[in-house]
């Protein structure tokens, strides 16, 4: 392991598998495994059992437990002749992998929501592994610990997830990952796979607020953030926060922040500006 690199990535790879495969471990690996199943379907041991793995589905696996992945035509529906299977997988080791590992009980298994961040992270990671002139470990170890924090998180957030929860989630994500584009309720809903009533309840019943707020929650905190640190003009930060037109977002502002835009800017400027001696 390099010095001073609390974790290594050892391989990080994409597989697409279109024919039967199998990997049987009985020994499992020296290392920790990441593996998610990003297309198509298989199955993995996962707890003593074979365990159907689809689109979403991460393996977590511990050095030295049991490992066997089957890739086949068994794993599709109607006998359906075409065997295909795509995930992204890293091999790791390291101190700061054991205490991330033992912080807390880990399940095998997890239904991860689509997020494009989340699958940034193992792309950077692939990306990364595949350098050859500027490599570097101490990259790839916090891209690594940034995805294992991004696990935790989603387990903070989904503890024991019931299908309704999972679906609230997957919304959800999808706000926060478009919060700063114009978007409708028909596509958040499209993204869970469901109706916009049901989403509109589902969201409410999961969170306490209904997907607009939450939607406007998203974004006021995005142009805070960016009246606070950013010479932008107010309009200009209202359209690249999603706002469709500055009248909404002054009065949207002002009902959160107590405040006008103007003000706060002002506000926060003197606040942060040197005392004079």
């Amino acid at each position: 392991m390099p010095k001073n690199t609390p974790c290594t990535v050892l391989s990080a790879g994409f597989t697409h598998h279109r024919k039967p495969f199998q990997m049987p471990r009985a020994e499992g690996f020296p290392h920790y495994l990441l593996r998610l199943q990003t297309e198509g379907k298989c199955s993995a041991l996962v707890d003593g059992a074979i365990a159907p793995m689809e689109p979403g589905s991460l393996l977590l696996i511990a050095p030295g437990v049991p490992y066997h992945l089957i890739i086949d035509k068994e794993s599709f529906p109607h006998g359906e002749p075409r065997v295909e299977s795509v995930d992204y997988h890293i091999f790791c080791e390291g101190v700061w992998l054991d205490e991330w590992w033992n912080s807390r009980p880990r399940s095998t298994l997890m239904n991860i929501p689509h997020s494009e961040g989340f699958l940034g992270l193992f792309r950077q990671l692939i990306l990364e592994q595949r350098r050859l002139s500027d490599y570097s470990p101490d990259i790839s170890s916090c891209y690594l610990q940034i995805l294992c924090m991004e696990i935790d998180r989603m387990t903070v957030d989904r503890p024991n997830a019931s299908p309704r929860r999972y679906l609230a989630f997957r919304m959800k994500q999808f706000v926060e990952e478009h919060a700063a584009l114009p978007f409708r309720l028909q596509e958040v809903a499209a993204h869970a796979e469901i109706s916009v009533s049901r989403a509109v309840h589902l969201f409410k019943e999961s969170f306490g607020m209904s997907i607009v707020q939450y939607v406007n929650e998203v974004r006021l905190d995005m142009a805070r953030e960016r009246i606070i640190y950013s010479p932008m003009p107010l309009e200009h930060i209202a359209e690249t926060c999603g706002f469709a037109n500055y009248t909404y977002f002054h009065r949207q502002f002002r009902k959160r922040f107590g405040m006008s835009p103007k003000q706060f800017r002002a506000h926060s400027r003197e606040k942060d500006a040197p005392a004079l001696v």
